[in-house]
């Protein structure tokens, strides 16, 4: 029986140790891959607000159907992510304001 008991405390703290370590390092890991990640973010420029479109003299109902596609554009970009809420509206407000 004490033969019995000492393989069933070995077993415990070999797998305890074996756990303990493979925590450790699964949490340095995440943790280099946290700062990788936080790295390639800074490192990536902002992306470009869509440029202006060149004023031209348009009829009124061409202007219109101009600055509702504008808008489905700019709607577009948000959706995918391109442009902040903040983005969309100052390129809402300049579209809108034209």
């Amino acid at each position: 029986m004490p033969g019995l008991l000492r393989g069933v405390a070995r077993t415990a703290v070999i797998a305890g140790t074996a756990t303990s370590v493979s925590n450790r390092v699964s949490r340095r890991q995440a943790g280099r891959w946290a700062r990788q990640d936080a790295a390639q973010a800074q490192a990536q420029p902002a992306p470009a607000a869509p440029s202006p479109p060149a004023a031209t003299s348009l009829a009124p109902e061409d202007e219109m159907s101009n600055k509702i596609a504008q808008l489905k554009d700019l709607g577009d970009l948000k959706s995918q992510g391109v442009l902040s809420d903040s983005e969309f509206a100052a390129q809402k407000a300049r579209i809108l304001a034209s």
